[in-house]
C-alpha cells in the first residue's frame, strides 16, 4: 500500500468474545491478508461500508439458545461475501439457517480428528484426515436446509459445514490454534481461493496509512507522547513524529520503576539518536509515595495510570496548548483488559488503567497492532534492533513484579536480581528465544542460611516464558547450568535474598506476569 487511497482488500473478523477471536485476525494477517476485528453487533451499514472482501465469525463462550447471546445481524449471510463461521460461528451459521443446535452428551475439549467426507474448497488439496482442536459444548446437530456436510469427528455428527452458493462456510474446530495441523491452510483455502484476495498486506504497509490518520486526527495540534524505552512506544511516537515532526514532544517519565540503568538508555537512545524533541521527567518520589501500603496489584496499576496521565498533563501545561497524548496501545492490552463480550484478565496502565477524566484526546496508531507487527514496523523505520527486539516490559514496570507493597527496599532487591538474570539470558544466547525473562520478588521473607548464620530474606523466582503474541505462553525450559549461574550470582551478588525459585506455569492458567 503507497498510501489511503489504495486500502488493502480485507477480512473482518465479527468478536462474540471467544478466547480465540484476536488470534484469528493474527492468522489471517499471517497469510498477509489485512484483517479487522469488529463487534458481533455492528450494524449492518458499516459492515458494507467497511466492503470486506469476507466474513469470518469467531467462537464464543455462550450457547448461542441462551436468551441473550450473542447474534448478528441476520443479513450478514445475505451480503454476498464469503462467510466462514468457526465454532460458535458455526453453530450461529446453523441457527440462522435452520439447522438444529444443541448441548451435547459430552463436551469437546483438546485435540480431536475429522475426517473429511465430502469435496470441499475449503479443504482443498488437504488431507482427509486431519489432527484439529475442538473446545465446545454445543454442536450443530443436524445440517441447516441447503448446507453440505464437509466433515465430521468420531462422536461429532458435523465438524464442517458449507453452502456452496451462497458461500457460506463453518467448521466446528479451531482452525487458528496451532494444534489444528493444517488449520493456517484452511484459512489460506478460505482466503486465497473462496474470498480471492491476493497475499499483499504487510505490518510495513500500514506505515503511510497510519501518518496519514495521524495528521488527520491532529491537524497543526501540539502532541505529546508517554514514551518508555520499548519498542511500542518508540515505534507509536517515531510513527507521529514522521506525521508532523516537532508538533510532538516526547515525554519519558521515570517512576522508579524501571529496570536497572533503562531510564539514562532511554534517554540517550532516543533523545540523542533520533532528535525527537524529549523531556525527562524524574518523577520517582511521587510515584514510591502514591504506592505506599498498596498491596492491591489492581490498584497498583489504577495509582500508576493515573500518576501518568497527571504527570503528563502538567508537563503539557509547561509546553503550551497541547491537546493530544499518543500511546503505545496494542491490540493484545486491549483484549486483555476486557472488552463488552470478553471477561478482564487485568487492567493494562494505558488501557483499563486510564482515569476517567482527562485532558486529552489519545493517538493511539498501533492499536490494532501485535507485537510481532510493530516490530517490523519498528526496523523499517530504523530502530535499533536493542529496542526493537526488547523483551516486553510492562508500564507499571516493576511495581507488578513485586507481590505486595512496592517499597525502595524491595525495588532495589528486585532491580539488581533482574540485572543478573538478563544478563546471564543474553551471555547465554537465549534473550532473542524467549519472549519475556525476568525475576519476580514475593513480599514475603523465609528462613536461610548464610555463613553459619540464619538469616530471614526474600525469595526471588525466575519467570521465562515463549510466546508468539502473549495471548498464550509456556514456561522455558532453561538449561540447569543457566539457572544455577543465575540462583548462585543473586544470592551471592544482591543482599536481601536468600532463595530462589523457577515458576513452571503456563499461560493459561497462569499470566505471564504475576500481577
Amino acid at each position: 500500500m503507497t498510501g489511503r487511497d489504495e486500502i488493502p482488500r480485507k477480512v473482518v473478523v465479527l468478536d462474540f468474545g471467544g478466547q480465540y477471536a484476536q488470534l484469528i485476525a493474527r492468522r489471517v494477517r499471517e497469510c498477509r491478508v489485512y484483517s479487522e476485528l469488529l463487534p458481533y453487533d455492528t450494524p449492518l451499514s458499516e459492515l458494507k461500508a467497511a466492503d470486506p472482501a469476507g466474513i469470518i465469525l469467531s467462537g464464543g463462550p455462550r450457547s448461542v439458545n441462551d436468551p441473550g447471546a450473542p447474534m448478528p445481524d441476520p443479513g450478514i449471510l445475505e451480503l454476498g461475501v464469503p462467510v466462514l463461521g468457526i465454532c460458535y460461528g458455526l453453530q450461529l451459521l446453523g441457527k440462522l439457517s435452520g439447522g438444529v443446535v444443541a448441548r451435547t452428551d459430552r463436551a469437546e475439549y483438546g485435540g480431536m480428528d475429522i475426517e473429511v467426507v465430502a469435496d470441499s474448497p475449503l479443504f482443498a488439496d488437504l488431507p482427509r484426515g486431519q489432527p484439529s482442536w475442538m473446545s465446545h459444548g454445543d454442536a450443530v446437530l443436524e445440517t441447516p436446509p441447503g448446507f453440505t456436510l464437509t466433515a465430521r469427528s468420531r462422536s461429532l455428527p458435523v465438524a464442517a459445514v458449507e453452502d456452496a452458493e451462497r458461500r457460506l462456510y463453518g467448521v466446528q474446530f479451531h482452525p487458528e490454534v496451532r494444534h489444528t495441523k493444517y488449520g493456517q491452510d484452511l484459512l489460506k483455502n478460505f482466503l486465497y481461493g473462496i474470498c480471492d484476495i491476493a497475499p499483499t498486506w504487510t505490518p510495513v504497509s500500514i506505515i503511510e496509512d497510519a501518518v496519514s490518520r495521524i495528521r488527520e486526527q491532529v491537524g497543526d495540534g501540539r502532541i505529546i507522547c508517554g514514551l518508555s524505552g520499548g519498542v511500542d512506544s518508540a515505534v507509536a511516537a517515531l510513527l507521529t513524529y514522521k506525521a508532523v515532526g516537532d508538533q510532538l514532544t516526547c515525554i519519558f517519565v521515570d517512576h522508579g520503576l524501571m529496570r536497572k540503568d533503562e531510564g539514562e538508555e532511554v534517554e540517550n537512545a532516543f533523545g540523542h539518536h533520533f532528535h525527537v524533541p524529549l523531556v525527562h521527567v524524574r518523577a520517582q518520589e511521587r510515584f514510591i509515595t502514591k504506592l505506599a501500603g498498596v498491596e492491591d496489584p489492581e490498584t497498583k496499576r489504577k495509582i500508576i495510570g493515573e500518576e501518568f496521565i497527571r504527570t503528563f498533563e502538567e508537563e503539557a501545561r509547561h509546553l503550551g496548548d497541547v491537546r493530544f497524548l499518543v500511546q503505545g496501545t496494542l491490540y493484545s492490552d486491549v483484549i486483555e483488559s476486557g472488552t463488552r463480550d470478553a471477561a478482564k484478565i487485568k487492567s493494562h496502565h494505558n488501557v483499563g488503567g486510564l482515569p476517567e477524566h482527562m485532558d486529552f484526546d489519545l493517538v493511539e496508531p498501533l492499536r490494532m497492532l501485535f507485537k510481532d507487527e510493530v516490530r517490523v514496523v519498528g526496523e523499517e523505520l530504523g530502530l535499533p534492533d536493542s529496542m526493537v527486539w526488547r523483551q516486553p516490559f510492562p508500564g507499571p514496570g516493576l511495581a507488578i513484579r513485586i507481590i505486595g507493597e512496592v517499597t525502595e527496599e524491595r525495588l532495589h532487591i528486585l532491580r539488581e536480581a533482574d540485572a543478573i538474570l538478563l544478563e546471564e539470558v543474553r551471555r547465554a544466547g537465549l534473550y532473542r528465544e524467549l519472549w519475556q525473562s525476568f525475576a519476580v520478588l514475593p513480599g514475603i521473607r523465609s528462613v536461610g542460611v548464610m555463613g553459619d548464620e540464619r538469616t530471614y530474606a526474600y525469595p526471588i523466582v525466575i519467570r521465562a516464558v515463549t510466546s508468539e503474541d502473549a495471548m498464550t505462553a509456556d514456561w522455558a525450559r532453561l538449561p540447569y547450568e543457566l539457572l544455577e549461574r543465575i540462583s548462585s550470582r543473586v544470592i551471592n551478588e544482591v543482599p536481601g535474598v536468600n532463595r530462589v525459585a523457577l515458576d513452571v506455569s503456563s499461560k493459561p492458567p497462569s499470566t505471564i506476569e504475576w500481577e
